[in-house]
């Protein structure tokens, strides 16, 4: 009997110098995909991935920028679905994490290679001139990651301090786990990097973000809907899951709702990673979650949520790693050993 799983599509900053050449390690079985991407990279005067993935070493100021890391995630991510053997494991719906949902629908079958590029390449590449605003990350759990009252209202406190500079405009735009990425104008960053008191690394900014899924993205919103149209997207094959927990079936969804959502939505609001782990739980009661590459990334994330939500019993970090090692519940590609029991 196959085993069921839900596939997690990583988002930006997956792809790090830890990663440099996962491509020329991993995605041998999927050259045409590859030679298209390359090509269509090269038709615009873009490097092509093949070479961005095989540079000697990586180059924060390139390989980070949202026009090259994008398509460079999507390259890496496509090629992992394609390694898991089907004959083994059942996809039963796809979800993923902020820009991995532009990568969830292309594994989910909703855009083919042509589409997936045009909307993957294209909001990765709105920006190239400047960045609009950017991302600042801080925990909200303790170091059992459970999430606390005591840290919550801690994170309150700053950010209303920090909400009263006049110059300053900060949004939640993630719901990650056990941490909170906050979108912010230039002002609204440099209060949260002041006001949120030190935990280890954090409060820290995400490199080349932009403040995705606030509503200091309506112009990008705008533009997305102006320059990628509607007929490029399809009904997906498979389950999909959304940044607000949304499931949308094959048979039933609303292709002009779903373009809404993803150029809409998905950019001006919160994206709330959390609910969807949490419903792809719940409403799909998989055997796995399985983690794409680049890198894993989001596996202590994905434990957070399970914890969050008393998944098998889980109660803390702990207990979290400790089934890790000897019954893993999370597969992630970019972990050899798990990785060897996917493909």
């Amino acid at each position: 009997m196959k085993k069921r799983i839900v596939v997690i599509c990583p988002g930006r900053g997956s792809y790090t110098k830890e990663t440099l050449n996962y491509l020329g390690q991993n995605a041998r079985h999927v050259r045409d995909f590859i030679k298209d991407l390359d090509q269509r990279r090269a038709e615009i005067g873009e490097p092509t991935i093949t070479e961005l993935d095989s540079l000697e070493a990586f180059k924060t100021a390139l390989h980070t920028k949202g026009e090259h890391a994008s398509p460079l995630i999507y390259a890496c991510a496509y090629a992992d679905f394609m390694a898991i053997d089907k004959n083994k494991f059942e996809v039963v719906a796809i979800t993923g994490n902020s820009m991995g949902w532009y990568l969830a629908l292309a594994m989910a079958g909703a855009l083919d290679w042509a589409g997936a590029f045009a909307l993957i390449n294209g909001m990765g590449s709105m920006m190239k001139q400047e960045i609009i605003g950017g991302q600042v990350i801080y925990p909200i759990c303790d170091a059992n990651w459970q999430v606390t009252p005591e840290r919550l209202a801690l994170v309150d406190t700053a950010i209303q301090k920090a909400r009263g500079r006049t110059d300053a405009e900060i949004h939640v735009s993630i719901h990650l786990g056990g941490y909170i990425v906050f979108g912010a104008n230039k002002a609204g960053v440099a209060a949260l990097l002041k006001d949120l008191p030190p935990v280890e690394n954090y409060p820290f900014q995400l490199i080349n973000h932009a403040a995705f899924h606030t509503p200091l993205l309506q112009q990008t919103s705008v533009q997305a809907f102006s320059t990628i149209p509607q007929d490029l997207f399809t009904k997906a094959r498979l389950p999909l899951i959304d940044g607000r927990g949304h499931i949308w079936a094959p048979y039933s969804t609303s292709v002009a709702a779903l373009y809404e959502y993803t150029l809409g939505h998905q950019v001006i609001e919160p994206y709330d990673f959390t609910r969807a782990i949490t419903v792809a739980l719940k409403e799909f009661a998989p055997d796995h979650l399985v983690l794409l590459g680049p890198g894993a990334s989001l596996g202590g994330t994905v434990g957070q949520i399970l914890i969050e939500n008393d998944w098998y019993g889980l109660k803390d970090k702990q207990q979290f790693t400790e089934r890790q090692v000897h019954q893993p519940f999370l597969l992630a590609m970019g972990r050899p050993e798990q990785r060897r029991l996917l493909v």
